[in-house]
Parts: structure tokens; sequence; C-alpha cells
């Protein structure tokens, strides 16, 4: 008598998720070869079989005796959670078997990791995407590397499986760090944990907040792309067909033509705008504005009469692209203090591609008079949480993460100034955030207008930046004085800038010393 062997998927623990072909595989079955704990989802199909339950860390033995049994003669299902053909026991047992084996092979597919726990986010894989495992003990982590960063370049989705174990902690932030230098910090990310088995946990988060997050074995990331939207509490990336031109137009760099040999100024601040405006009236060569969202770039078109405005959401590769085609002669660095990830993009690049950097950088305005300093976004989540009931965060969008997430803040309620870019709101709303709660303006503020807001809405803490004069610092510390309500002030973070203008003036001098003034 030929024997069967049944490579069965059974899906990610639910048995209304097990295909009605694995059931009626199992249920034909004489032999039973599995993990012990999938038996608990399958166990009122195999009772009374001869069952096998070698321990988790040995497949390939669970494989060769599923293949021995059906060498034998019996009818067996070799049973794997999620697709058993996909990063699972399928590829052992054909490693095992033998050209002249007699035994039927059928392979029942299931529900992989992959499509659980994008059903759980929405649907972010709805256009090209790709897996990539984080294990390497069965593939060296350069190759890992490797692929993450051709994943990250081309911008597809991405499912990562084997986030974390208790033996390799790093490898999962160093695959992030790598999808952060092509993808925006901003690419919309679900993180799932036990997807459909109890203890399930469901989460959304922009890329750049994912290194601050702990992982394990039981967590699976999934990476959105460029175009990768969030509504209803969940995300979805489209499809790619109706008029994808004009999707891709609303989130791609605008092509207009760059000059040749030009001075980039990397801005997205008032002060970063002035500078490129002076620059662009006194330079006998051409200046680009390069601005990271679409708003940014409107403002830099009104600020910077007579520069090229670089505009939209793009990662180092379109960069490292621009920068050559135009033969930029020199990167400024005049970016926010604390966007510390660019700045160290932008020296990466300079050095890279032998292009000269300069940091032009506001001073800082913080004294011991002005407030309470505060080594680190957590320390002043720490501080705040500690001090006031009713918490004003100044902050911006990118550290919401850490302030809300932090211990004893559900017992907070928190207020929120942002810019009023919609995703910059959604994300708020959806990290807890009540819309009433949230100032969604340009600024900077007056006094006055602090003073108003603050007093209307019975603050009682309030956390900024050492953002300078030009970010409204001074008028935050005056009204908070007004007031008498606790400053608290997040330090700059400190980046080794290659070069550093704390003025226009000496800025321009630095660049008649490079011949491009």
């Amino acid at each position: 008598m030929s024997g069967v062997l049944n490579l069965v998927s059974v899906g990610p623990g639910y048995e209304d998720l097990i295909a009605p072909r694995a059931i009626a595989a199992l249920k034909d079955s004489d032999v039973i070869v599995a993990y012990e704990l999938y038996l608990r989802w399958i166990m009122p199909h195999v009772e009374g079989k001869e069952i096998h339950t070698p321990p988790l860390t040995q497949e390939r033995e669970r494989a060769l005796l599923a293949i021995e049994k059906a060498r034998g003669g019996a009818r067996v299902s070799l049973i794997s959670s999620g697709d058993i053909g996909i990063y699972a026991m399928a590829a052992l047992a054909y490693e095992e078997m033998s050209e002249d084996d007699t035994y039927q092979v059928n392979l029942i597919p299931g529900i992989t990791s992959a499509n659980a726990c994008a059903s759980l986010l929405g649907s972010p894989l709805s256009h090209d995407f790709a897996t990539l495992s984080l294990s390497d003990l069965l593939c060296p982590w350069e190759w890992i590397e490797h692929r993450a960063r051709h994943i990250a370049k081309a911008d597809l989705a991405c499912v990562m499986y084997n986030v974390q174990s208790a033996s390799r902690q790093q490898g999962v932030y160093r695959v992030l760090q790598l999808m952060l230098e092509s993808k925006a910090p901003h690419t919309l990310c679900g993180v799932v944990k036990n997807a459909y088995r109890p203890g399930q946990e469901v989460s959304i988060h922009r890329l750049d907040e994912l290194p601050s997050l702990q992982f394990d074995m039981l967590t699976t990331i999934v990476v959105g792309n460029r175009f990768t939207q969030r509504k209803r509490g969940q995300i979805f990336t489209p499809r790619g067909y109706n008029d994808w031109d004009a999707k891709a137009d609303s989130t791609l760099p605008q092509r207009q033509e760059l000059p040749d040999g030009g001075v980039w100024v990397f801005s997205g601040t008032s002060d970063g705008n002035a500078l490129a405006a002076r620059l662009a009236a006194g330079q006998h060569r051409p200046v680009v504005v390069s601005a990271a969202t679409d708003h940014g770039g409107d403002v830099a078109i009104k600020a910077c009469p007579g520069a090229t405005v670089w505009a939209g959401r793009q990662g180092i590769e379109a960069r490292r692209q621009a920068l050559v085609a135009s033969g930029a002669k020199v990167l400024v660095d005049a970016t926010h203090p604390y966007a510390t990830s660019m700045s160290e993009q932008l020296i990466g690049l300079s050095s890279e591609l032998g292009i000269p950097y300069l940091r032009y950088e506001r001073p800082s305005s913080f004294n011991a008079d002005g407030g309470t300093l505060c080594a680190s976004p957590q320390d002043a989540a720490e501080r705040a949480i500690a001090t006031g009931q009713r918490i004003f965060l100044s902050t911006g969008s990118k550290d919401l993460a850490t302030f809300l997430h932090a211990d004893g803040a559900g017992d907070k309620e928190w207020f929120a100034r942002l810019t009023a870019e919609p995703e910059f709101i959604e994300r708020a709303v959806a990290l807890g955030v009540p819309r009433e709660r949230i100032c969604a303006m340009q600024g900077p503020f007056s006094k006055d207008f602090n003073i108003a807001l603050w007093r209307d809405w019975r603050i009682d803490c309030v956390v900024t930046k050492d953002s300078g004069d030009a970010g409204g610092y001074a008028a935050k510390v005056e009204a908070a004085k007004a007031l008498g309500i606790p400053l608290l002030v997040i330090q700059r973070p400190q980046v080794d800038y290659p070069a550093m203008c704390n003025s226009l003036d000496d800025l321009i001098a630095q660049l008649a010393k490079l011949d491009v003034a």
C-alpha cells in the first residue's frame, strides 16, 4: 500500500481560519506529526489517531518522522501553522524526500502570518510587497541586510517575520534603520502580536516610531510604502489603478528641472527659508530649497523668491539621485535643531558624494531661569506625568507616542499643538488625543496667544523644545512665567556636525571659502 504525506497548513490559530481541505486531510490521516501547540487547534479532527509531537527545535526530526511513516504506507499529516510552504516545514520535507519515494504528496495551503496580520491592520499589502525573515539561523545576516536595503530602495511594502528573540535582540533595529535610509519616516506601519490567537495586540505607527518599541518572536511587523494611508483606524495601500499619476504627484518629489551646480538648502523652518532667500538674492550660483512636505514646499515658494523648490516625500535614494544629477556644489543643512535623522543622513550623503556640508542652526535660547531642562523626550514625559494633570505638548508630532505611551500617561489629560497637516492630526487622534484638545496651527505664536490658550484649557504643565527665537521659544517662556506654569524643555540632541554656522553672515563667509558664494 502506498502511503500519503499531507503537508497541512492550519493558519494562525482559529479553527474557522483552517481550510476545509486541511480538515479533510486531517480526518483522512492515520498519523499526525505536529508541534504540540498546534494540536489545540485541530484536536477535534485528530482524536484517536497516532500523534507525534517532537519539540519546537526539532523541525527536521518532525519532517523525517513524517516521511518515515509515509514510506511505511501510512497516511500522514505533517502540520505547520500559517502556510506550511512559507518559512515553514514543507521545504524541510522536500529536502529529506528521495526521488524514488512512492508515497503521494499533497500540500494544502493556509493563511500565513503575512495576510493574517495584514487583515487585522486593514489592507496594507494591496500592491507589490516583500516578506523578510529576520532569523539568521538559516540565512547569513549580511544577506538579510542586503535584502532589506533593496526592499527599502524599491519602496516595497514589507512583512517582517521572526522579528526578535531572546538571543537576537538588535537585528530588527538595524533593519529598521536600513528602512529609514530610503523610506520616508512617516511611512505607516503595523505591529501585530499573536494574530488571531489569545493575547492578540494590533497597533499602527510611523516607521520612525518603531525603533523605540520592543518586539518578540510572536510579533510581525508590516511596513507600508509611500502610498499607504490611514482610514477608520486602519491602514491600506491603494491598488495602483485609477489615476495613479495623480496619487504619485502628491507624494513624490516634484519633477521640475533642477539647476546645475546649485547650493542646496535643506530647510523646513522659517529661518532656513530666510537663509535660502538671502542666498538666492545674492548668489551667483543657483539655490535649491528642499522641503519635506508639500505644505513646506508651498511655504518655501513664497518665502524664497529666486530659488528652485524641490518638495515632497522622499527618502535617501531620491536625494542621492537628485544631488548627483544636478551636480550640487554644497549642502546647507538648515533643518530643525531636533531633526537629527535628517542631519545624519545629509552628513552621510556629503561624505559619500564628496559634496561639502555646512550646518546652519539657530542659536539656543535656553537658560536656567526659563524652565527645567530634560535630557530626552522620555525624561520629559516622566517629569510631565509627575508634575501636571492637564499637560500641553508643544513638541510636534514626532514624539507624541513617547508621551502618550509612558507609564501613567493614561491618567493624564493631554493637549497638543501641531502643524495643520492632516496626517499629523490623524496621528494624534489615533494615539488618543481628543480632537477638541488639538491646536492645529502654524507657529510661531506670541506670548499673549499662549497665555490665552493655556488659560482657557486650564493647562498646568507645558512641554516644549529649545527651538530658539525663530521657533517662538521666548514667547513660551514668558507665557509660562505669567501663568505660573512649569515649563519642561527638551534638550537639543547632540550631533557631531562637520561644520557649524550660527549666523547667516558666518554661513556666507564659509560659502565664500568654498568658492560657491
